[in-house]
């Protein structure tokens, strides 16, 4: 299994407005339906009003790596430059 804790730095104010275009594209939605998809989970930042969590868990490391390479991927790369500062990723295999 492989989780990735995907920390979204949004430009400030735009939190709200970038997830709301992840919603209108069907990231998660569309994700959940990938092959080895197990988990694909947005949280707001209670502490921070410019950071969005996702947390995403693959059954294997090959297939989150399929993810990156879809389609959808590369539109939510779009929605990136245009909302966010910066982004860390936290990787973890068991």
């Amino acid at each position: 299994m492989l989780t990735w804790n995907v920390t979204y730095h949004t430009k400030p104010g735009q939190r709200t407005a970038f997830y709301e275009a992840l919603t209108q594209l069907g990231v998660r939605e569309n994700s959940l339906q990938e092959e080895g998809s197990v988990k694909y989970d947005y949280y707001f930042d209670a502490q921070d009003p410019n950071a969005l969590l996702l947390v995403e868990t693959w059954t294997e490391p090959a297939l989150q790596e399929a993810h990156c390479q879809t389609e959808l991927f590369a539109r939510l790369q779009v929605l990136k430059v245009k909302y966010c500062a910066d982004v860390t990723i936290d990787k973890f295999n068991y």
